[in-house]
Order: C-alpha cells, then sequence, then structure tokens
C-alpha cells in the first residue's frame, strides 16, 4: 500500500480509536455504576466486539478464523497467544466467538477511560513485579475460569519489538492449571507488520488466527507447568512457521 493510504488508514483509524473508545468505554463504566451484572452477549460483551470490530475495519484489516475447530466448545477455555502488537487484542476480542476475559499488564489500567472501563467488564490486570498481588489475581481469574469465562492470556507478557517469539512465562499455565481447563494455543499472524510497537503508521494487512491442538489439563498439578509451557510453545513455534509472516520473520 503506498505512503498516502497508509496514511490516510492511519487517521481513519485514530479518529476512529477516539470516537469508539469514548463511546464503548462510558457504556462499560456507566453499566457498572449502575450495577449491570455480566450475562452473555450483554453490555460488556457486546462493547469489546464492536470496539474490536470497528477498529479492525478502521485500519483495513479483516481477520479470518484457521482451525477454530479444535477449539473445546462445550466448556471455558484458556487460550495462549502470541503477542506482536496492538492488533492482537483487536483481532481475538473481536472474532473469537463466546464470551473473552483479557489477563492484562498492571500498566493499561492507567490508560485513560479504556483502563477503568476494562476492569468493570471483568478483565483482570496482574503486577508481575508483586508476586503476592499477582498469585491473588490469578485466582479471582481461575474462579471467573471455572464459573465459565474463557479468557486470554499473552505468555511472553509484552509486545515483541522485533516479531519474534520472547520467552514465555509461567504464570500464565499456572492459571490455566489451577483452573483445571483446556489449554488452546494460538498464533495470531501479520500483527506485526501492521503497527509495531512504537510506530503509529499503519501497514494494513490481513489477519489469521490460528488455533493448534487443545491441552487438556485435568489432572494436571503445580508441578506440570514446566511441561505444559513447552507444549504450548512447541504448538505456536509450529503455527507460526506455517504462518504467512514466517517470510517477514526469515
Amino acid at each position: 500500500m503506498s505512503l498516502p493510504n497508509r496514511m490516510f488508514r492511519s487517521m481513519l483509524y485514530y479518529v476512529t480509536l477516539l470516537f469508539t473508545t469514548v463511546w464503548w468505554a462510558s457504556a462499560c463504566i456507566l453499566a457498572a455504576l449502575l450495577g449491570v451484572k455480566w450475562r452473555r452477549g450483554g453490555v460488556y460483551d457486546q462493547a469489546a466486539w464492536n470496539w474490536s470490530r470497528g477498529l479492525l475495519w478502521a485500519a483495513g484489516s479483516p481477520v479470518k478464523l484457521a482451525g477454530f475447530e479444535r477449539v473445546p466448545q462445550d466448556q471455558p477455555v484458556v487460550y495462549v497467544s502470541n503477542h506482536q502488537s496492538w492488533f492482537d487484542i483487536l483481532a481475538l476480542a473481536g472474532t473469537i466467538p463466546g464470551t473473552l476475559r483479557f489477563v492484562a499488564k498492571k500498566e493499561m489500567a492507567s490508560i485513560p477511560l479504556l483502563g477503568r472501563a476494562m476492569k468493570a467488564a471483568g478483565h483482570i490486570y496482574i503486577d508481575r513485579q508483586n508476586r503476592a498481588q499477582a498469585i491473588e489475581a490469578y485466582e479471582e481469574v481461575a474462579a471467573w475460569i471455572r464459573g465459565g469465562l474463557s479468557t486470554v492470556v499473552f505468555p511472553e507478557g509484552t509486545r515483541s519489538r522485533t516479531g519474534r517469539l520472547l520467552p514465555f512465562k509461567k504464570g500464565p499455565f499456572v492459571l490455566a492449571l489451577a483452573a483445571q481447563v483446556p489449554v488452546v494455543p494460538v498464533y495470531v499472524s501479520n500483527t506485526f507488520q501492521i503497527l509495531p510497537k512504537a510506530h503509529v503508521i499503519l501497514r494494513p494487512q490481513p489477519i489469521t488466527i490460528f488455533f493448534g491442538e487443545s491441552i487438556a489439563t485435568k489432572g494436571m498439578t503445580y508441578d506440570d507447568r514446566e511441561q505444559l509451557l513447552e507444549r504450548s510453545h512447541a504448538e505456536i513455534v509450529r503455527m507460526r512457521a506455517a504462518s504467512p509472516d514466517a517470510v517477514f520473520d526469515a
């Protein structure tokens, strides 16, 4: 795409970001203040879907799912995803069927309006530098999952600055073991090319979300966390090798 077209898409994206964030974040905050409880397909789910889909449209980056039939449909799961760009969040929140909650680093809580809206909608912030707080937060998330909510975690902990996979942290896998629900490895392709960390001009690309074979955790214990991490990492590496952006990373 030519630079003028990229500039146009970037301007459209940021204008859309401003107005849709104010609208949908305000809806979540107001709903929480009025005591509106979470329900499937309710205001909190609608806000996440519409906000994410509106931004993906503005960015000219359609999303398709590949291998979603591998995801267990009769129970909540923990989606373990790579994290290359802000667009990973938009792609996952806007296209995965069902209700999702994200485990986010605590710094996101300070984003004006959006941080408070995420908290109101039930997303969980983790302070990875505070072990006691992180353990407490993971226990809260595990209870949500057992209650029927699927969750997205980014085991790399932050967005990659190079597009390559960063080392995985063990916390998200301890969460899955505590909840005793399947882990679904996920690879989100092309998002690094759209908007690398610390960049502002978009390079619109189609996005594909690849779903790997789910990994059962029932019966596993805390001692199995390393094994679960390695199996999830290997599956994401496998999907990455077969994805369109593997050429970009060569």
